[in-house]
């Protein structure tokens, strides 16, 4: 069985999701800078409580506190907007609001990850990755 996935971003959304199912609080899943960057938009927003990225041979491995023992997970709803088949790009006047702007989007853009309200501000359009409630 291969550690690498095509999808990145989607391995790692499915591992969350997964974790929040069987209502446990940590997860672990090999590191990629593309990885570390969701997660930091991720915990900015306040939908993870931590993450660590741990060193290790061949491959070091990011470590995210889902949420607290004993408290509930904060994303209610995490899925992957653009996917390998179909990328979805928009502009900075066509950022989709979540839920009435209880959610966030995170976007891919030229000066890196950010969510929707901050491309919009920085005026900076991308690909859609993440939609989180």
């Amino acid at each position: 069985m291969s550690l690498q996935s095509t999808d990145q971003i989607a391995d790692l959304i499915t591992r969350i999701r997964n974790a929040i199912m069987v209502s446990k609080n940590e997860i672990r899943v090999p590191v990629s800078k593309l990885k570390v960057a969701v997660t930091e938009g991720l915990k900015n927003a306040g939908y993870i409580a931590d993450y660590e990225v741990e060193e290790g041979t061949p491959r070091g491995t990011l470590h995210i506190v889902i949420c607290e023992p004993g408290m509930p997970a904060k994303i209610n709803e995490i899925t992957k907007v653009s996917k390998p088949g179909r990328r979805v790009y928009v502009g900075a006047d066509e950022i989709p609001v979540v839920k009435s702007g209880r959610g966030l989007v995170l976007i891919s853009t030229s000066k890196g990850i950010m969510t929707g309200r901050e491309a919009k501000k920085a005026r900076l359009g991308g690909e859609l990755l993440v939609k989180v409630y």
